[in-house]
């Protein structure tokens, strides 16, 4: 039931609510995630009322980013319920099947095909956290909740306090992008943009798509790469093509429906 409506003396300001589970930002009065399905009046955040926080299964790719699977099928790929925001991964790659505490992988006819410990799958296979699983050569592992990845060392715990041979240097980033007022730095190798929260750089704009592209820091230079956005991506005026890695320098102007974007390399 909505309440009493807004009256026009004043600005009401309408806040998203986030899902505790996917973080997707949902628009006010929705009763479920648009995203992941959580049905929010049954979800409790961290430590509310002493509930524990939902764990999901999560793949975990070489830049230690997490992505949640849900209960059923989930879908890999660019545009998918996983959303992996890479070049060689197609839009829907393949879908992951969660049930009973089972994990089945089945390619969806992808480009550059899905593969389990470096051998091509053909119809629905079982995975587990001790296989490694790559679409299109990205490569991620599965981790359960309460688990750690096969690719991650414990340390011995100690209780002595370690001490530093020398301070901590922060390094600086290379480059850094100019989104209006906002000012977002672009760490070596891959930056994905786009509008959902998953992305490293957020751009919450509706004519950005969910995972709209990839800023690339190279030792050559800055490249910028659409992953086949809705709406494209203009630089200089001249439209780049979907999935085409195209460099970019401080002195170029690049475009998101109505966002102006440039670079400064540090």
């Amino acid at each position: 039931m909505m309440g009493t409506a807004p009256t026009l003396d004043a600005t009401v300001t309408i806040k998203p609510v986030q899902c505790p589970v996917c973080k997707t930002f949902n628009p006010a009065g929705m009763m479920f995630c648009v995203d992941c399905g959580l049905i929010f009046d049954r979800a409790l955040p961290d430590d509310a009322f002493g509930a524990p926080a939902i764990q999901l299964p999560v793949l975990i790719d070489s830049n230690g980013r997490e992505h949640p699977i849900r209960l059923g099928v989930n879908v890999v790929g660019r545009e998918g319920d996983v959303a992996i925001p890479d070049p060689r991964v197609s839009r829907r790659h393949a879908q992951i099947t969660s049930a009973d505490g089972r994990f089945m992988i089945e390619d969806l006819g992808s480009t550059n095909g899905t593969t389990l410990n470096g051998n091509s799958i053909s119809g629905s296979v079982e995975f587990t956290p001790q296989d490694a699983l790559a679409f299109g050569g990205v490569e991620v592992r599965l981790q359960l909740p309460g688990g750690t990845s096969v690719g991650t060392t414990q340390a011995i715990p100690s209780n002595r306090t370690t001490a530093l041979a020398a301070p901590p240097r922060v390094e600086a980033a290379p480059a850094r992008l100019f989104v209006g007022d906002q000012v977002f730095e672009l760490t070596k190798g891959q930056n994905t943009f786009g509008r959902k929260p998953t992305n490293q750089i957020q751009i919450a704009d509706p004519y950005v798509s969910g995972a709209h592209g990839v800023f690339e820091v190279a030792e050559d230079g800055v490249f910028v790469t659409d992953l086949g956005s809705t709406n494209g991506t203009v630089l200089n005026d001249a439209k780049v093509p979907a999935n085409a890695r195209t460099r970019v320098t401080p002195d170029d102007l690049i475009r998101l429906g109505s966002l102006e974007l440039r670079i400064e390399m540090a």
